[in-house]
């Protein structure tokens, strides 16, 4: 394993150098063999360089595209070349790789091992944002073939995973913000997570809002709830059924956990401008009933 990784820090300068110096699909073949030859240890790796290699460049223009749209508040052209070629090189093999030899979570910290090496303070976490995101909406690669061969769940059969999540919002000098987070799809939604087997829904909303902004909440009232169905890598389709709370807390900094894919920022907003954000469409009913509460209340 500490081989083939060394094998993918190998290609990935080799991408770097064809994205500096705008090489062909051949010269990016000889930098490889120039890089790898440099690097003893990984010479016996050769084929899987270059077919690793070959298939990123092969792919770039449907990978780029993956890129732009898991990361619309990004352009390529703003996404540094370091961390562009990690994602290239980590999409590669999350979408297109041999599953038996590359397994999902694999091609995932593969990249994010890369990022912290190769890139700046942020890329490790930048990288996990993305990949984790892609990952968690198209389902780990090769389930669409498995699932032809399976019959489909019933609704009413599907494993159900409890969520709670909250409208946070926090009184000061006279106005009332809302704290948000915000994905890497561009949009604003409501900090929310897992409910833990045997643990009371109130008590998980709380723990999971904390963990994941670090804004100690307390709950005033459940403001509705809402069920989507999503697609798990390990376990398949589930239904997802959350609770929303209008939940007040402190005006303090808000601090996203750093490991939390699929998220890059949070902020409070006042309450008048938040109106103007881009959410979901299944959060905004949320939104705006907590809206006219706090509203009335102000």
């Amino acid at each position: 394993m500490a081989n083939r990784h060394l094998s993918r820090s190998i290609v990935l300068q080799a991408l770097f150098e064809r994205d500096f110096r705008g090489m062909s699909r051949e010269e990016t073949r000889d930098a490889l063999q120039w890089v790898s030859d440099d690097t003893s240890s990984a010479s016996g790796d050769l084929s899987f360089m270059e077919e690793l290699l070959l298939g990123v460049v092969d792919r770039i223009p449907d990978i780029d595209m993956i890129i732009e749209k898991a990361a619309p508040e990004w352009p390529l052209d703003r996404i540094s070349m370091v961390d562009r070629n990690i994602l290239r090189l980590g999409l590669f093999e999350l979408l297109f790789s041999d599953r038996n030899k590359v397994p999902a979570k694999v091609a995932i910290n593969e990249a994010i091992e890369l990022g912290k090496t190769f890139g700046g303070d942020n890329s490790g976490r930048f990288i996990n944002g993305v990949l984790g995101a892609v990952y968690k909406e198209l389902g780990e690669p090769g389930k669409e073939e498995a699932a032809s061969r399976k019959r489909p769940v019933p609704f009413e059969k599907m494993p159900i995973e409890r969520l709670g999540g909250a409208v946070v919002y926090a009184r000061y000098e006279g106005e009332i913000y809302l704290a948000l987070v915000h994905d890497i799809f561009g949009h604003w939604t409501l900090s929310k997570g897992r409910i833990e087997p045997g643990e009371e829904l109130e008590a998980g909303t709380i723990r999971e809002v904390l963990e994941e902004t670090s804004l100690p909440i307390k709950l005033i009232e459940n403001i509705g709830n809402n069920e989507y169905i999503a697609s798990d890598p390990n376990t398949g389709k589930k239904r997802k059924q959350v609770s929303y709370f209008l939940a007040e807390a402190p005006y303090i900094d808000i601090k996203l956990e750093e490991e939390k894919g699929g998220l890059d920022d949070a902020r409070w907003f006042r309450l008048k401008d938040a109106l103007e954000l881009n959410f979901y469409e299944d959060i905004t009913p949320f939104i705006t009933k907590a809206v006219q509460k706090l509203s009335t209340t102000a």
